[in-house]
């Protein structure tokens, strides 16, 4: 990301990283020519991101997980624990 001499004196004044700057850019709603993160939208994406940590730790305390599909079809499923030989 490129930025001018003053977005950074303003990021610097207004305490806004360089990282939020990053992300709102990636994950934010593009408006003209500004791309804008409300605090509705944030508060969205960190349900969504829960979430996801939620199925995540299922995830890992089942030691991964494995997904035989065919295409759009599910065939099977199973735990994903390797066994020492």
């Amino acid at each position: 990301m490129n930025s001018t001499v003053h977005a950074q004196e303003r990021m610097s004044q207004r305490g806004i990283s360089r990282a939020m700057v990053e992300y709102v850019m990636e994950h934010g709603t593009p408006e003209r020519d500004r791309i804008i993160m409300g605090r509705k939208d944030a508060l969205q994406l960190l349900d969504s991101l829960q979430e996801q940590q939620r199925i995540l730790m299922k995830i890992l305390d089942k030691g991964g997980v494995v997904v035989v599909a065919d295409g759009d079809s599910v065939i099977t499923t199973y735990n994903s624990q390797r066994r020492a030989h």
